[in-house]
């Protein structure tokens, strides 16, 4: 009896002292909530985060691996390339490229002489008409191909929008906005129309047009392959114009604010027809063999300063004649 009494001591402490242990590790079973919790779960997670930042996995170097990559196995190459995470080389070097504008004038407008005033029955003017008509028959099928991208082209209609596009462009390069002539001009004409102006002041004003715009000229061509499609469109412009240009030191080079010039100038513009986002922008201007030349610009220089020259001073002293009572009392 004796050795049974104490089994059932023993045995109530121990349940005691486990119940409490229990309820002291797992807090849901001391409020009477049947929670599956896992033991190797902290009890409280608030610092659980921080916890997990106190232990960061470091890769250590394996000097044990071999350098030379001479030696190494195709799958072995590969597993090691996957696992520093570096794409596989390249056996070929290729560069994309944008081709948004071409590099010249395809096919460029010859303006008659005379700008087309000769009579018809003249044999120069007879000849002129026969030109007019072979190359306006190039011009419409261009048009009907440029039609095939956008279907309200019109060449009538297009005169004015490409007029738009010039005053834009001139007025962009008086105020030296580059963004916007950028948005003007192509690739090949902004650095013509920006040459040597850096160091200089531009004042340009447009006053009037003398006769309407016109389309004379118009071609497609294709560039690499025979989707890429460029159209090239020249318009003929005869307007009344103000232009000086004055140099860092506020001195006149070329032209006048005053004295207006009547202008004729045949525009050269360009569009991407295979880019969906293209604009018509200016690409070149054609002169004509027959125009006048233009008037050099006058240039300025330094003044030099000048040299003056230093009088020579003889080093010989004039002889002193002795007075008369120096030479008594010698």
């Amino acid at each position: 009896m004796g050795s049974l009494s104490q089994f059932n001591c023993l045995r109530t402490v121990l349940t005691s002292s486990l119940k409490m242990a229990y309820q002291r590790n797992i807090p849901s079973a001391s409020a009477g909530i049947q929670v599956r919790e896992r033991h190797t779960k902290h009890w409280v997670p608030e610092f659980k985060k921080l916890r997990r930042l106190k232990v960061q996995k470091v890769k250590l170097p394996n000097y044990r691996e071999q350098d030379d990559a001479t030696e190494l196995t195709p799958d072995q190459i590969r597993s090691r390339m996957k696992e520093q995470g570096i794409l596989p080389g390249r056996s070929w070097m290729e560069r994309p490229i944008t081709i948004s504008a071409t590099s010249g004038v395809f096919e460029p407008y010859i303006p008659p002489e005379g700008d087309g005033k000769l009579s018809a029955l003249s044999l120069g003017g007879a000849k002129q008409s026969m030109e007019v008509l072979s190359k306006k028959s190039k011009s419409m099928l261009a048009v009907r191909k440029i039609k095939g991208f956008e279907d309200n082209f019109s060449p009538s209609t297009f005169a004015e929008s490409a007029q738009e596009i010039y005053l834009k462009a001139h007025k962009a390069l008086a105020e030296k906005d580059y963004d916007t002539l950028h948005q003007c001009a192509t690739e090949l004409c902004f650095p013509l129309m920006t040459d040597e102006l850096q160091s200089c002041t531009t004042r340009w004003q447009f006053l009037k047009s003398l006769e309407p715009p016109r389309v004379v000229h118009a071609r497609c061509t294709d560039v690499i392959n025979k989707e890429n499609i460029f159209a090239q469109v020249t318009v003929r412009f005869h307007t009344q114009q103000t232009f000086a240009v004055y140099d860092r030191f506020g001195r006149l080079l070329y032209g006048s604010e005053v004295v207006a010039k009547d202008v004729l100038e045949y525009v050269v513009f360009e569009k991407h027809l295979a880019n969906t986002y293209g604009l018509w922008r200016i690409h070149e201007k054609i002169i004509p063999d027959w125009m006048p030349a233009r008037e050099p610009g006058r240039k300025t220089y330094v003044q030099p300063k000048p040299v003056v020259e230093a009088e020579t001073v003889s080093d010989s002293a004039a002889p002193v004649t002795p007075t008369e009572p120096s030479a008594a009392v010698a």
